[in-house]
């Protein structure tokens, strides 16, 4: 490896080089366009040229890029990025490709993101903590609907500085009205979407031309080159005259002596004696201490993780924020948020994901797009549901309120992200607008007769117990032979049957996906009122999606759900069928059927798991009913 320029061999030469390097500014940007716009290549420039590869980098290069290059006996610096054995067998990027490189002036971290469409989630991804974007258009190609996409997202993630990397114009014999018209192309898609900061650079990745020093080909062209520009580009500097937000990670106490709030400030600054709330509570201190390994601060500022210790001895925990008392972050628990859906399974409405928000975690469920947006024309569409790399506009309602600020005005406050409980897939990614009016002009009313004194009334544990199975499984009967043994032992029960209670709470739902989903939400609400009420409730039904049994279960307490699988052979379940429905659904008379046409996940983990080719319904029955006291739900 080449010795950087300034690097001396003495101790104080090394600290002082070292101090220097310290005391550079970071850039972070993303590389990102259509497929094989030379993204990668492009990377691999900038970290050639700037003599951070090693000898055994170089030595691996030379030979990767004899098995898998498309540069003859050139070296192919893409190969320096594509890490992913699939990358390379393809000659693509999937993965979002963290690299670092310096100069003399600056630091840098650069995220080299797919260009497949497919893989627009891994954008995404590299964008969401970019100071700046480089779209590279292939001059050949000009302004496709990939660079349209993630121009859209740039713009959306709140990214402001945009470089238009007109590629390849060694292959349009550097052509300065392909440029030209390039540019012209991008600059009226950039004005709908209200970026104002496009600087246009025609460029050769492949031959160097204008990345790190300027072309003898394009004499033309009289702007920076991509590297000259890169080290002296102001982004937006953190204002420390903004409200104060530091999103508490955990709570350090070494010792009977010491209690602080540790994290990173994300907005704004604080000093020892500012006055903060912690929210979503409310509760107000006075920060007595800024403390951090190296000793206490006068002032930390964004980007700083440190402690705070407060005067007065107040609840703080993981998930709160910490803010300034002026200007304090608003709470709410139901919002307007764009969402860029990232998963192959099409968004559910109404399905409960679980919500992250730096450090607070809560669970969400997303209402019917308002509509979704054609990425090409900026067009608002209807919408019932969202698909992979599809960018829409929902209600959002939490289970619990969060601090927040909207996304436009700070990252960190407004970006969350949404995860599949079962499967713990990161499934959307959006950005809070706003909290819906209803968010904050309704509260919960105050009760005196409370869950506690209704449990004291009734003298036993409240608890739902849910079974799930297929039609014909024996669910309803094991269900009502249950009840009838808890009635006569003196219980207060309730049984919600599948089929009564679309008589009349469920009768405007169908059978679709969605529709059962709703099903379940509405049963699990009610459920939960009546364990309020301190009841045992016996619910039985089909149930086919475990994310839905997994939301029923949420909505209580703990040790206050118990999950009965009713598991009945498919043929057994047809056998037992009075009603004809396997065989209206085997005809195509009755579509979406469990079982049949539409699936049934059956349950991992239950409390009780009847085998109903083996077990009576009286003897199901006495398994429910000795679940139920090992529970402590009756002894």
């Amino acid at each position: 490896m080449t010795v950087p320029g300034g690097l001396g061999t003495t101790a104080s030469e090394i600290e002082e080089y070292l101090g220097a390097h310290e005391r550079k500014s970071m850039l972070r940007f993303i590389t990102c366009g259509s497929v094989d716009d030379g993204k990668s290549t492009l990377i691999g420039r900038l970290l050639y040229e700037s003599k951070l590869i090693l000898d055994d980098q170089l030595s691996a290069l030379e030979a990767d890029s004899k098995r898998f290059g498309t540069q003859g006996d050139e070296l192919d610096l893409a190969l320096l990025v594509d890490g992913l054995a699939a990358e390379r067998e393809q000659g693509i990027t999937i993965d979002v490709a963290y690299r670092f490189f310096t100069t003399a002036n600056r630091k840098f971290v650069v995220a080299d993101t797919p260009g497949h469409e497919q893989y627009t989630r891994n954008m995404v991804t590299g964008a969401s903590t970019a100071d700046l974007a480089v779209i590279l258009v292939d001059a050949r190609k000009g302004v496709l609907t990939q660079t349209r996409r993630h121009s859209f997202l740039v713009s959306l993630l709140g990214i402001r500085n945009i470089v238009l990397a007109i590629n390849k114009l060694d292959l349009v014999d550097f052509s300065q009205s392909v440029a030209a018209e390039i540019e012209a192309d991008y600059r009226r898609f950039a004005e709908q979407l209200g970026i104002q900061d496009v600087v246009a650079i025609p460029m050769s990745a492949l031959t160097g031309d204008n990345v790190t020093s300027p072309s003898t080909r394009m004499p033309w062209y009289d702007g920076p080159t991509l590297l000259g520009y890169l080290e002296q580009v102001q982004t937006a500097v953190a204002d420390t005259t903004e409200p104060f937000r530091m999103p508490v990670q955990w709570i350090n106490r070494p010792d009977q002596h010491f209690r602080g709030a540790s994290g990173m400030v994300v907005r704004g600054s604080v000093r020892p004696g500012d006055r903060v709330q912690v929210l979503p509570g409310g509760n107000e201190s006075t920060v007595a201490r800024v403390v951090t390994a190296d000793g206490d601060l006068e002032q930390a500022i964004v980007g700083q993780s440190v402690t705070l210790t407060l005067t007065d001895e107040i609840d703080v925990s993981r998930g709160n924020v910490l803010s300034s008392v002026r200007d304090a972050a608003q709470v709410g628990d139901q919002f307007e948020a764009h969402v860029v859906w990232m998963s192959e399974q099409r968004m559910l409405p109404l399905r409960s994901y679980l919500f992250k928000q730096g450090t607070r975690r809560t669970m969400a469920t997303m209402s019917q797009p308002k509509y979704k947006i054609n990425v090409n024309t900026l067009e608002r569409a209807a919408a019932t549901s969202l698909s992979l790399n599809e960018i829409g506009v929902c209600n959002l309602s939490l289970d619990e309120p969060i601090a927040f600020d909207p996304y436009g005005d700070n990252r960190d406050m407004g970006g969350f992200i949404l995860i599949d409980r079962l499967t713990n897939d990161t499934v959307a990614a959006g950005l809070l607008n706003f909290a819906l009016r209803r968010s904050s002009n309704i509260s919960w009313q105050a009760i005196e007769v409370d869950k506690q004194a209704h449990v004291a009334l009734k003298g036993h544990q409240p608890c739902v117990v849910w079974f799930t199975g297929l039609s014909g499984a024996g669910k309803s009967t094991i269900a009502n032979l249950v009840e009838k043994r808890l009635h006569a032992d003196g219980r207060h029960t309730y049984l919600l049957d599948g089929d009564n209670v679309r008589h009349g709470l469920n009768r405007d739902l169908g059978f679709n996906e969605i529709d059962r989903i709703e099903n379940i939400r509405r049963v699990a609400e009610v459920s939960k009122l009546m364990v309020d009420a301190g009841l045992i409730v016996l619910a039985s039904f089909i149930s086919p999606y475990a994310a839905d049994r997994a939301m029923a279960r949420n909505r209580v307490g703990p040790n206050e759900f118990c999950e009965v699988f009713v598991d009945t052979p498919l043929s057994v379940a047809e056998d037992r069928d009075r009603k004809g429905l396997y065989g209206k659904a085997r005809s195509g008379k009755l579509p979406n059927f469990t079982g049949i046409d539409s699936p049934y996940e059956a349950p991992q983990d239950p409390e009780v798991h009847i085998d109903t080719t083996t077990s009576s319904p009286e003897e199901a029955a006495e398994q429910v009913i000795a679940a139920l006291r090992r529970m402590g739900v009756i002894d």
